[in-house]
This record gives C-alpha cells, structure tokens and sequence, in this order.
C-alpha cells in the first residue's frame, strides 16, 4: 500500500470473529436462499441513466457460485437502466486475457481485476478509463480512503473496489476439533500443537490448496506481516528491501515448521500441490467424522464453498483469525475492483453502479461476499460470522493492508506456472531450500520491478 498502516486496531476487531458464540448460526451462506432481496424493495441509493438497447460485457475470473451472485447484481443494474449484460469468463492473468481482447478488437467494457498490480499495468498500456464523476461520488460517500487510493493510479482513479477479502482466517470442522479435544489456537506455537492433537485423533490437521500458487503466497504474507511487522511488509511489497532480506528468511523458516511436516497436510505435499482452492474446502467439510482434513486457512470467501456441502457455516464450521506468529495477528486484505475499459455512458453507469449500496446488497445477502462499502448495512450478510467480519473490516478503515501478491507486477505476484506462485509451490515440495527459494524470488521479483 502507499500509505503505513497499524495492524494492532484492526487485528484486535478480527480477533472478536473467534470469540464470538457462534453455535446457533443457522445460515448455510445463502444456499437456500438465492434469490434473496433484489435490492429494488426500497428507495434507489443511487441514480442510474436510462440506457435501453444498450450492451454491455463484463469481465472477471469468477466462477461457480461466485459468478452466479455477481450475475444477480448485473441483472439488478438491466431491470433498472434497460441495458443487457454479458458475463466474460475471464482466465488468470487477467491482463494477458484482456490484452488478447484488447488486440482482438473485443475488450469487454468492465473488467474486474483481482490485483492492484494489474491495475497500474491496465493504465499504464492505456487500457483503462478514468473513473466519472457520477461513481467518484459513490466513492466519496460510500468508501474509506485507502480503497479509493488502491483504485487509482498516479492520482487518477482508475478502479472501483466491489469486493473485498479478509485474507487471515483458519476454517475448521468443528465435529474434527471435538473428536480431538482441540481448541482454537492464537499463537502459531498453539497452532502446530493444535495440529499435532488433531493428528494423533486420526484426522490430517490442514488442507492446503497448492495446486494454486495464489493461496501459498497468502499463507506466506500472514507469516510475514505478523512476524516482520507492517513496516517491514510494505518494504517487501514495494521491492524496496531484497526478498534475500533476514526477515524473508525468518518467516520461511516459519512456515517450513508446518509445510515441513507432510503428515500435518492432508497428501502431504504432493497431494497439497493437486489440491486445487475449491477442494481444498470440502475435503475439509465432508466425510463426516472421517474428513480428509480439519483445517483449511483462506479469506471469508471460503463461505461460498462451504455452502457447496452439507455443511452449516456457525455450526458444522467455524473460523478463528489467522494465530499471531509475532505480537499481533496478522490482517491481510485483498479485493476485486471494477475497470472502465471502454469509453462510453453505459461502463461508466456500471462503475456507478457497482460502487453503491444497493448493488453491494444484492451480493452481500448471498454470503461468500464481504463488501468495503462502508455504507452497506451490516444486516444485509446473512450470518453473524459474516456480519462481523464485514464489520471488522470497515472498522479498520486505513488500517487495512493489501495482499502483497496483488500489488506485485503479475509477472512476479499473480501468474499461474510463474514468480511468486510457482517458486512457493516448490517450496512447499521442498521447504528445506529457503535460500534457493529466497534467491529464485529475488531474481524474479528485480526482473518484474525493473530494479
């Protein structure tokens, strides 16, 4: 981020998603409710221009259920402008998809771009339109300043933030937890010997989806951000320390503490490393007193798979904040931000759109969704855990900080087989090589920066 952050406020909101009494939550994420309030019952919050015959495409990486809510938001924004449309299947990188459009001739209007990174690229090639004046408004009223900041490039904004990301979370399947006498660990040191307990029960204590590089440099950046505090973290995410630095060192030698210990991973790490994000989740919440695994750490998104099993969300599965491996815990942060590619009345009407309350409702009410719209109602998630991760993270406000994957150039922090993801997936294969490791990310990341 551009700005220095205090982790130890927003970090002390999250530790209460833990504490709460979570048994008689009895959402399953929205499953039984799709098509839950359409954002229309009450009065706009927002004004939209007529747009009828006009087309519209949008583009985004989503898939899966995630893709299905964020259709209802778009069908939302046709009943009320008259425009139709389209939902773009993007792939990652994005910014290779959206080049390949781009030089085709076929952008879509709207991209919605997973990576602060991606977003300076989509500027800096020109692809990106400025941000009007109708959803610059939105943003004033409805979003704290660090998201807008994220948005915008060289103090042009760029970026409208619609989703955002708790990224420090440990999900567990409370029947393995029970069988096992565990509790919920605070410290990392609690945490291996939660792991340990829940192995000598018969159940392997963690899920690691490293089939996506994605979800190893998120394990990696809690460790660091805990361990070698914020300033440090955003020397780190600037390139303005080496990743041959003492501290990358100290938070690899961290996490070969668990990656090293292939009976702690459910496969060890060959089968972690074919585990792709999704089944990652319900390994972990399926298989009844037998589940392939008890924990698995991701942001609150993982809602949206759990509500893909049996299990309840409060009651069948439960959340603590990513343990502490330094004083505070850690509180990472990513998001999706929606991007202009096209100029013209209806991508802007969409940026407007999805920049207001009424459009963060309709996801919100479906679950797997956290908005930063600071103006949505918290009333709108539908269970307690979700409200009060939503809450926690519009009490941070500026407190926030950014995946450091995301804010990296793609080449280096978000391509598949590439950087930051591919050298972590070795890592995990073979976590005893931290200096091979440490040296691979440094000639990667000084080929990306340019430095």
């Amino acid at each position: 981020m551009r700005t220095t952050h205090r982790i130890g406020r927003a970090a002390a909101v999250f530790t209460a998603v833990g504490a709460l009494a979570l048994t008689g939550c009895s959402d399953d994420g929205g499953k039984d409710e799709p098509d839950k309030a359409s954002g229309s019952e009450a009065s706009p919050s927002v004004a939209l221009p007529k747009l009828n015959g006009e087309k519209l495409s949008v583009a985004a990486v989503w898939t899966g259920a995630e893709q299905a809510n964020f259709v209802k938001v778009l069908k939302e924004f046709e009943k009320r402008t008259g425009a139709t449309v389209t939902f773009v299947p993007a792939q990652d990188p994005i910014v290779n998809f959206l080049g390949t459009k781009i030089a085709g001739g076929q952008p879509p209007d709207v991209a919605m771009i997973p990576q602060v990174g991606a977003i300076k690229q989509a500027a800096e090639k020109k692809w990106a339109k400025p941000v009007g004046p109708e959803a610059k408004e939105q943003l004033a009223k409805n979003y704290s300043k660090v998201w807008q900041d994220l948005g915008s490039v060289d103090g042009t904004q760029y970026g409208v933030y619609f989703k955002a990301a708790n990224k420090s979370l440990v999900w567990y399947n409370t029947k393995a937890f029970e069988n096992a006498g565990a509790s919920e660990p605070k410290t990392w040191k609690d945490f291996l010997a939660t792991a340990e307990t829940v192995s000598a029960s018969g159940v392997t204590p963690v899920s690691v989806g490293g089939a996506d590089g994605w979800t190893l440099t998120d394990w990696f950046e809690n460790v660091y951000l805990s361990q070698a505090g914020p300033e440090k973290y955003d020397q780190l995410a600037q390139h303005k320390i080496k990743w041959t630095d003492g501290s990358v060192k100290d938070a690899l030698t961290t996490l070969a503490q668990l990656f090293g210990k292939p009976s702690l991973i459910a496969g060890g790490a060959d089968g972690a490393l074919q585990t792709e994000f999704p089944a990652s989740v319900t390994q972990t919440f399926t298989g009844g007193d037998t589940p392939k695994a008890a924990m698995v750490f991701e942001g609150d998104f993982v809602g949206v798979n759990i509500a893909q099993t049996k299990a309840k969300i409060g009651t069948d599965a439960k959340v603590f904040p990513f343990p502490a491996v330094g004083p505070e815990a850690p509180v990472v942060t990513g998001g999706d931000a929606a991007v202009a590619l096209k100029d013209g009345k209806g991508a802007q009407a969409l940026l407007t759109w999805l920049a207001s309350a009424d459009a963060a409702k309709i996801m919100a009410e479906q679950g797997g969704f956290i908005s930063p719209n600071k103006s949505l109602d918290a009333a709108a998630y539908p269970n307690e855990v979700q409200r009060t991760m939503a809450k926690a993270l519009i009490t941070a406000g500026d407190s926030v900080r950014f995946d450091m994957s995301d804010q990296a150039p793609q080449s280096f922090g978000g391509t598949p087989g590439k950087g930051e993801w591919k050298i972590l997936q070795d890592f995990l294969k073979n976590p005893k090589d931290i200096a091979g490791t440490q040296a691979k990310l440094e000639s990667d990341a000084a080929k990306a920066y340019k430095s």
